[in-house]
C-alpha cells in the first residue's frame, strides 16, 4: 500500500468548480482508496492505494470528478517519497521565511530551465524562483497575491502542455506529514 496526495487544480475558487471536501472523500473511497483525508478546501486529498501509478490514479480521479460533478478538474497525484523530496530540496531557507512567502508549483512532467529562460530574474528581485523535480519553488516576499513574478510564471505560453498547481509552504509541509503514515 502506498500513500498519495491528490492535488486538484482550480477548485472552490470564486464560486466555480465547487467540490465539497466531504464529497471528494466519498468519491475517493468509492474508487477503492483507503485512509482518505482532505486538507483545507483547496483540493488536497490524501489516500492509500494498493497498486497503480500516479498518472493512472490521477486520470481515474479526474474521470470520477467529471462524472460526479459535471466538470473537468486537472489532478496531479504524488506519493509521500516525492512530496518529502520536494520539501527537502527547497533551495530557499524555508525555516526562516513566513509560509505566505514560499510556494511550490507542482508540474505534471519534468520541466527544463529552457522553458523559463526568457524571464529576466533580475527584473523581479527580491522575488526569485528555482526549478526542482517536476516542481518550481517561488520566493515571493510580499505574498503570492502581490507577486509580479508569479503572474509572469503563470503565463499560458510558459505552461503549455503542463498541468501545474501551486501550494503554499504550509500545505507542502502538511501534505508530507499527512502522507507519512504511521
Amino acid at each position: 500500500m502506498t500513500t498519495y496526495a491528490a492535488l486538484l487544480r482550480g477548485i472552490n475558487v470564486g464560486g466555480s468548480k465547487k467540490v465539497p471536501m466531504a464529497d471528494l472523500r466519498t468519491l475517493l473511497t468509492g474508487l477503492g482508496h483507503t485512509g482518505v483525508a482532505t486538507y483545507l478546501q483547496s483540493g488536497n486529498a490524501v489516500f492509500t492505494a494498493d497498486g497503480g501509478d500516479e498518472d493512472t490514479l490521477a486520470a481515474d480521479i479526474t474521470e470520477a470528478i467529471e462524472k460526479h460533478f459535471g466538470f473537468t478538474v486537472e489532478v496531479l497525484v504524488r506519493d509521500h517519497t516525492y512530496l518529502e523530496a520536494v520539501r527537502d530540496a527547497c533551495p530557499f531557507p524555508a525555516a526562516d521565511l513566513q509560509p505566505k512567502q514560499l510556494h511550490v508549483t507542482y508540474f505534471s512532467t519534468p520541466v527544463d530551465a529552457d522553458r523559463f529562460a526568457s524571464i529576466d530574474q533580475q527584473a523581479f528581485l527580491p522575488e526569485e524562483f528555482r526549478l526542482g523535480d517536476r516542481a518550481l519553488y517561488l520566493y515571493a516576499p510580499e505574498g503570492l497575491g502581490r507577486s509580479k513574478l508569479a503572474e509572469t510564471l503563470s503565463k499560458p505560453r510558459l505552461l503549455k502542455g503542463l498541468t501545474a498547481t501551486s501550494r503554499n509552504w504550509n500545505t507542502v509541509v502538511k501534505l508530507v506529514e499527512m502522507t507519512a503514515g504511521d
